[in-house]
């Protein structure tokens, strides 16, 4: 751990099928724990990716809610039937 580059013991990582003296129940617990850690960091990235997800949904579904909104408010096709029914009563 003196020299730059040089990793300390607790920091190496090993290979539980080479490393003597590990039992196999050792073995099983480490092969456990590895596996536990993966899916842990799995799940997170699969939230982050839900998440992102979920808002991009949410903005198309909000950006449909709105657009529909104002063109409902931007038709006038009532206020001419209106205009219509109107002038033919006038005629009438």
């Amino acid at each position: 751990p003196g020299e730059p580059g040089e990793t300390a013991a607790f920091a190496r990582r090993i290979d539980p099928a080479r490393e003597p003296g590990l039992s196999p129940e050792q073995r099983r617990l480490m092969a456990q724990v590895e596996y536990a850690q993966r899916q842990r960091a799995l799940r997170r990235r699969l939230r982050s990716r839900n998440v992102l997800l979920a808002l991009g949904i949410g903005a198309v579904t909000f950006g449909i809610y709105g657009y529909t909104f104002y063109s409902v408010s931007q038709e006038r096709f009532l206020d001419e039937l209106e205009q219509e029914a109107e002038a033919a009563r006038a005629r009438a």
